[in-house]
């Protein structure tokens, strides 16, 4: 640890004039909002803890409320911030730079550590805050930006994209990300509010969120852009009604995309900004108006307010094509490769980009690189200095997804972990996103250098082709994800971005899925559902903790009741209801999950028809050997033409009820005025329904549901829209609303006797956990047991009624195994015949 150095008290240092603007609103968060006064007294208060000398403050940026208070606390008082992505090691900057007071998340509470009293360093007094290169690329070099460099580029943004306090951000960018931080600055300074959050555009939260805080100007990368597509979320305005602005920079975006999304943008009454910019330059340098987007889609615009652009010749390039040099106040003071440098001031007043351009018609158009560079996640990648890293030998490219090293067979054969694990720290990326490829003999040119082109079109056909083989073959961690999703969900066409929803997985997959991926990853991330695959690979556990997903055990274990108890093996009544309210948890998360009404639709009707299937085929069939069932049962209509007395007919009341209600859901958002209503207010639509099925409940069989009233469609769907309300609910007030309104509806349901309290206490508690507790622990040896029986519930639930009567009076244990098992082995053959594109 280096001696501490004694310097003068901290000077009034200021970015932003939050004071000024009161009362107004400066942040929301789901726990509510906070003012422009409030967030500076705040932000003072940390200054405080901080304390009077100017330190190096390393914070570990997530988008929350305390990182931002910590980073203005720095920036507002004087401290140089070095922001850094949370949960990864820092070892390398920590030794480099060896910052006096860390901030970051610690056990589940924010904490700021201090190294030391007062500072290490020599800070030079225009230093405000060091930031990697567009990501890391895994070298310790920072880039120097000062208190000028950002107040120019906030009010620059604020100025060409219109910015007023009327505007509101959302944070779908991470804070330590140059682009994500200048969303924050230049809307703060434009006295204008945003919106905290760390979910996914993909996240039905998300835009929930959005909606209710009123957000008007959205920003994204290419990659942003890329999961919309997937999740057929093109409706922004649908998602969020106010939407003004959406801004795209962080990468190039293809022209036909940027044409697209602006035309989109026009339909639905919001521009598109297309921006280019670097670190170094503070974000942003040049920015495509609004109206040229959709004719001049390649270009990157013009130089931002107090900026400039020209051309520098470039050796071998062709006329009118040269290295883009941009000057502005904006540009760093300089980089940083270790602690010394921080006591420097500026040491460049224009930045060379590094970029190939082209000016047409007063607007310019990147057209390469001067030197091998590329970027991948949003990350700035240095091939060169990654293939030293590597082997002299090797060659990199980058593609569309991953990161690929490719070498002669007779010289890396034997090496590929090597290179794969020193590719990713070259690159600062996580291993799953390299992939090593050995060829008999590297292409090259005449010249006898590699074929750079011929080396990039390969490594566009090894990412798309699909494996057909199981994924247990694959040996990279993100092919054999891909892989786990094309094989489970039948789907050849699954690509890093996809996710479970976009591919329209139901709740018969997911089970199937979920333990796949449990065996690669160990503990799966909430919400896996909605992640995309690349991101599963970079969030791969590295504990042996044993946690599955509520549904999952609620299924296995509501199967085996209703078997157990026909069986006689046990007495354990209300199965078959928990199994409603899990069925209506998993459409909303699934078959719902879309954004797009079309693809809602028919992810919904390919997910019931998985279920209608297997079912008639089965009661058909029985049906037709036997003649035990009626066609009425075979094709669930056995609750409109059936009796009023229960019969063998109403065995299959369970799948019925999923049937119709699926398909009364279905119709309903078919409807656009309702299917926009739903996608704006998805809690709130959610609990109307609950309250309608509810009411249905009451008005057809009363307080007490009779045999077998009590199994028709009228008296249980509001089971199915409570599981609905239950995936909704996103915050503990509604977590509370829609416990309360499960419980009450329980009460006397199946009447008032001692029987009937514990039936109405098993589904009561199982509804709770599926409401409050997102996963559940379960001993590793019965995860992949249990995911069996969940993934199998439905053809267990089929078949167990010719099964356990033969067994049931002597034998009821192997009466109750034999039907699991029988199931199982029907699921089995059916399998295969339910993997279908929707």
């Amino acid at each position: 640890m280096s001696p501490v150095v004694s310097l003068p008290r901290v000077r009034a240092h200021s970015v932003f004039d939050l004071a000024a603007h009161g009362e107004r609103v400066a942040l929301r968060t789901h726990e509510g909002e906070l003012s422009y006064a409030d967030l500076a007294a705040r932000a003072a208060d940390v200054a405080e803890t901080l304390g009077g000398t100017r330190r190096l403050v390393l914070i570990e940026c997530a988008n929350t409320l305390d990182t931002l208070i910590t980073l203005l606390a720095a920036l507002q008082h004087g401290h140089v911030a070095l922001l850094v992505p949370p949960g990864r090691d820092h070892v390398d900057l920590m030794a480099r730079y060896d910052p006096d007071v860390v901030a970051g998340e610690r056990l589940g509470r924010w904490r700021l550590t201090a190294r030391r009293a007062g500072t290490a360093h020599q800070l030079h007094p225009d230093l405000a805050l060091l930031l990697s290169t567009s990501g890391s690329t895994g070298s310790p070099k920072l880039v120097r930006l000062s208190y000028d460099n950002l107040r120019a580029n906030a009010a620059a943004i604020a100025d060409y994209l219109d910015l007023t306090p009327a505007d509101r951000a959302i944070t779908a960018l991470p804070l330590h990300y140059c682009y994500g931080l200048s969303v924050v600055t230049s809307h703060l300074s434009a006295g204008a509010a945003v919106t905290l959050t760390e979910l996914s555009v993909v996240d039905d939260c998300f835009w929930q969120l959005a909606a209710e805080s009123g957000v008007t100007n959205l920003a994204g990368v290419p990659y942003t852009f890329e999961l919309l597509e997937q999740a057929g979320r093109q409706d922004l305005h649908a998602l969020a009604p106010t939407l003004r602005l959406v801004t795209q920079a962080g990468g190039r975006l293809a022209p036909e995309l940027v044409r697209a999304w602006a035309q989109r943008g026009r339909r639905q009454g919001w521009d598109l900004v297309v921006m280019y910019g670097q670190t170094e330059a503070t974000a942003r340098m040049a920015f495509l108006p609004a109206a040229l987007a959709t004719t001049r889609p390649e270009s990157i615009g013009v130089a931002i307010p107090g900026g400039t652009l020209r051309l520098d010749p470039a050796a071998g390039q062709s006329d009118g094509v040269g290295e883009l040099v941009y000057a502005g106040p904006n540009v760093m003071l300089g980089y940083a490769e270790s602690a010394s440098d921080l006591a420097e001031g500026a040491s460049l007043t224009e930045l060379r980009t590094g970029d190939l351009a082209r000016e047409r018609d007063g607007l310019f158009e990147i057209v390469g690189r001067l030197g091998r560079h590329a970027k991948l996640f949003g990350v700035r990648l240095d091939l060169a200095r990654i293939e030293r890293a590597c082997d002299p030998g090797v060659v990199c490219v980058a593609g569309e997804h991953l990161l690929h090293v490719f070498g002669e067979r007779n010289q890396i054969a034997a090496r590929a972990d090597e290179l794969r694990s020193r590719a990713a720290h070259a690159a600062g990326l996580p291993p799953t996103a390299v992939r090593v490829t050995a060829v008999d003999s590297l292409p090259r040119t005449s010249s006898g250098k590699p074929d750079l082109a011929g080396l990039g079109t390969q490594a566009r056909d090894l990412e798309e082709r699909r494996p057909t083989a199981d994924p247990a073959d694959a040996g990279d961690l993100l092919e054999a994800l891909v892989a786990d999703f094309a094989l489970v969900l039948g789907r050849d066409d699954a690509t890093p971005a996809s996710t479970f929803v976009s591919l329209g997985g139901d709740s018969l997959s997911y089970v199937e899925l979920a333990t796949r991926l449990g065996d690669r990853l160990g503990e799966l991330p909430t919400g896996w559902h909605l992640t995309p695959i690349q991101e599963l690979a970079t969030q791969q556990a590295a504990n042996t903790r044993s946690r599955v997903d509520t549904s999952v055990v609620l299924r296995a274990l509501g199967i085996l009741a209703i078997v157990g108890s026909h069986a006689n093996l046990f007495m354990i009544m209300g199965g078959a209801h928990v199994l409603l309210a899990v069925a209506g948890f998993n459409l909303a998360r699934f078959q719902l999950g879309a954004t797009a009404r079309t693809t809602r639709l028919r992810h919904g009707l390919a997910s019931l028809a998985r279920l209608v299937v297997p079912s008639t085929l089965w009661i058909g069939g029985v049906a037709l050997l036997t003649g035990f069932y009626t066609w009425p049962t075979a094709f669930f209509l056995n609750g409109l033409l059936g009796s009023d007395l229960w019969t063998d007919q109403w065995q299959f009341w369970f799948l019925e009820s999923i049937v119709w209600a699926t398909l009364g859901v279905l119709a309903l958002l078919s409807i656009p005025a309702l299917h926009r209503l739903e996608r704006r207010r998805p809690f709130e639509f959610a609990l109307g329904i609950l309250a309608v099925t509810l009411a249905m409940r009451y008005l057809w069989v009363g307080i007490i549901a009779g045999s077998p009233a009590r199994y028709a469609l009228p008296a249980v769907a509001w089971f199915i829209a409570l599981g609905w309300a239950a995936a909704r609910a996103d915050s503990r007030n509604r977590r509370l609303l829609v416990s309360v309104l499960g419980v009450g509806g329980l009460i006397g349901f199946f009447g008032f006797d001692l029987e009937d309290f514990a039936r109405i206490a098993l589904i009561a508690g199982a509804v709770l956990l599926l409401i409050w507790r997102a996963t559940v622990p379960v001993p590793r040896s019965l995860v992949k047991p249990l995911s069996v029986v969940a993934s199998a519930s439905l053809f267990i639930y089929l078949t167990h009624w010719q099964v356990y009567p033969h067994l049931e009076d002597d034998f009821p244990l192997l009466a109750t195994i034999a039907s699991v098992l029988v199931g199982i082995a029907y699921y089995r053959v059916i399998r295969p015949l339910l993997r279908f594109t929707p």
